[in-house]
């Protein structure tokens, strides 16, 4: 698989798990969900430099 087809899938990944984080718990919350939501990129963030710089 190539980089770039691996990056597509992490930010798809990314756009799908923030999305429902604010569906299904966040709705209507918008302190939680904006914080919720920096934390999850932040980890998504964190396993993307580790595994996507050479």
């Amino acid at each position: 698989m190539s980089k770039n087809v691996a990056i597509v899938l992490f930010v798809a990944a990314l756009i799908i798990v923030v999305v429902s984080f604010d569906i299904l718990f966040f709705k209507g919350r918008f302190w939680e969900r904006l914080l919720a939501n920096i934390g999850i990129v932040m980890v998504f963030a964190a396993f993307g430099i580790r595994f996507f710089r050479k």
